[in-house]
């Protein structure tokens, strides 16, 4: 029985994991770009580049180049931020 259980919870996080990623890439399609160093501390979007998270909403650190969001495409340089992870804080945001 134990097995069965750990077997589901693994689909059911294999599952979850792909809907993200379904999100995520339909939101690009949708004219979005992956803007790296303009979220503010629990308003990134997924995942961070140094892997210490895995979900949206779980960033410490304001403008963080290690975070993302979402902003429509041909947007993100307007807002300060790089379309490739960076380290440190970004000092270039504009709020």
């Amino acid at each position: 029985m134990a097995n069965k259980t750990v077997t589901t919870l693994g689909v059911a996080a294999a599952l979850a994991g792909a809907m993200t990623m379904a999100a995520t890439f339909s939101a690009q399609a949708a004219g979005k770009e992956k803007c790296w160093g303009v979220a503010k501390a629990g308003q990134n979007d997924c995942a961070n580049a140094a892997g210490t998270h895995s979900c949206a909403g779980q960033s410490t650190v304001d403008y963080h180049g290690g975070d993302w969001k979402l902003v429509d495409a041909g947007t993100c340089a307007e807002l300060g931020g790089q379309l490739t992870s960076f380290e440190g804080v970004n000092a270039d945001v504009k709020s």
